[in-house]
């Protein structure tokens, strides 16, 4: 009775936050619903390049992109929904079709011309440096071997990039502006470049202690992009809603709301407790969703690791080579590797868009089931030899041996490797935010970056990992003990 009732409360839990998680499925993208019949657009931003794309306190996406995007989409009568992924992922994004347009202060420049097409321009921004408030640095030639922080893909980085060699700095690279300004900020580099509005916005409203120097950079438009060739459509309507909100003068009180004397960033409570306080229905929500995605991802791991196992563990030496090279092309390539290239490569191999909650799934999923099959190759092979001579001596053959004796007594020597895979594939998660997957990791990197309290914000996440890892294990230790 004792054993029923824990497997239906396991049961009860899987499929409770399963229906969770796939009703949230798109945690953390906004979408303007549409009509059965109407085309919705696929466009990609970023969350962490305020004034252009943030989110507020309650949540919500904000931003002079984001409002933008809607008034335009208001005044031409198309529906779109936003897929938030880093600036690097959205470029891939678009480019293998999993997107059909990008907003997110991105600039027009030749180079991405070749790539991508480009409407009217909305904004003309340029470049700058900034240093630690407390710095002694007070010009470029003030950098000569020390290292500036600069954000992929970015004008930033080009330029960065460009003067190393003049200036004498090194450059290090970093997914989003947040991380480059608490790397300056920790000491670890000694200068950042972004664009002057991102830079202005951040030191305007005291939310990082840093100091701008020199004079703006090669300032560029900034435009929405498409993949080169596509959605043509789409540009034109957003040409032709940006110049009526210009017009109208909508366009100019969206500026004057972020970059205007008055705006201002509400007050933020720095603390630890405070953070969990302000923070928590989205740090809840990430936490569902990690849970929801780990536990399907290991089921399905589950079913084709043991089934790739016994591949390996068979007498057919066909099957057993197909079996190996599974289970050494997945322990072979980078899981980072594998979620770019289900998310990216295969839609642009084949036209499969898969949503990043799928593309999370799968890459978890199989990385697991390889180390799932050596674990249950290992259980098998762990069983004494004399089993399986005890099994034919009785008239058995090699089908019943394994069902009867050889996996009933290698099943129990594999759970507590089982529950250790368990364990690494939850922790994986955070490994998926690089396709736009809102996981507990990346809804603390999302928080960072509106409050920039960068120190609070990991340690809580690393204590919910702590406390939702014991509590599993505790969960899977005491159903160890019940099959044992």
């Amino acid at each position: 009775m004792k054993k029923v009732k824990t497997y239906r409360l396991i049961v009860a839990l899987f499929l409770v936050l399963s229906y969770i998680g796939l009703g949230n499925e798109k945690l953390g993208n906004v979408t303007v619903q549409a009509q059965p019949s109407e085309k919705v657009y696929s466009i990609v931003t970023d969350t962490s390049y305020a004034p252009f794309e943030f989110l507020d306190g309650e949540g919500n996406l904000i931003g002079i992109d984001i409002d933008l995007l809607a008034a335009i989409a208001e005044d031409q009568g198309f529906e779109y929904e936003l897929m938030n992924l880093p600036f690097s992922s959205g470029l891939q994004a678009i480019e293998s079709g999993q997107a059909d347009g990008m907003i997110a202060g991105m600039g027009i420049t030749d180079e991405r011309k070749d790539s991508f097409d480009f409407s009217d321009p909305y904004f003309q921004g340029g470049s700058m440096f900034a240093v630690a408030a407390d710095s002694e640095i007070e010009s470029l030639e003030d950098l000569k071997g020390y290292n500036v922080a600069v954000k992929i893909g970015t004008t930033g980085e080009a330029i960065a990039q460009e003067l190393s060699g003049e200036y004498g700095f090194s450059v290090t690279t970093f997914e989003d502006s947040v991380n480059m300004y608490q790397d300056v900020i920790a000491g670890n580099s000694q200068a950042v470049i972004e664009d002057a509005p991102v830079m202005q916005y951040a030191v305007n409203t005291g939310a990082v202690d840093l100091r701008l120097i020199g004079e703006e950079m090669e300032s560029i438009p900034f435009g929405f992009a498409v993949n080169k060739g596509n959605n043509s459509e789409l540009i034109e309507m957003f040409n032709a809603g940006l110049t009526n909100i210009q017009a109208s003068g909508e366009y100019d009180e969206i500026l004057a709301t972020y970059l205007g004397n008055e705006s201002s960033e509400e007050a933020v409570d720095s603390s630890f407790f405070g953070q969990i306080r302000q923070n928590w229905p989205a740090l809840s929500s990430g936490l569902v969703t990690t849970i929801w995605i780990t536990l399907v991802a290991f089921v399905l791991a589950m079913f084709i690791g043991i089934l790739i196992g016994l591949m390996r563990s068979g007498q057919s030496a066909v099957l057993s080579g197909i079996a190996l090279v599974y289970v050494d092309i997945m322990r072979g390539v980078p899981l980072l590797v594998l979620a770019f290239f289900i998310y990216f490569g295969i839609p642009q191999m084949t036209g499969i868009n898969l949503s990043a909650s799928v593309a999370g799934i799968l890459t978890l999923s199989l990385n697991a089931a390889a180390y799932v099959a050596e674990n249950v190759r290992g259980g098998i092979q762990a069983v004494a030899k004399g089993q399986a001579e005890a099994g034919r001596s009785l008239g058995l053959n090699y089908g019943k041996t394994m069902r009867r004796i050889i996996l009933p007594q290698a099943f129990k020597i594999m759970i507590p490797s089982f529950i250790n895979q368990f364990v690494i594939t939850l922790k994986d998660t955070s490994i998926l935010s690089v396709i736009g997957l809102v996981e507990l990791t990346q809804t603390g990197r999302i928080i960072i970056a509106r409050t920039y309290q960068s120190g609070n914000m990991w340690l809580i996440i690393g204590l919910m990992y702590i406390i939702l890892i014991t509590i599993l294990t505790k969960i899977s230790n005491r159903l160890e003990k019940e099959l044992v």
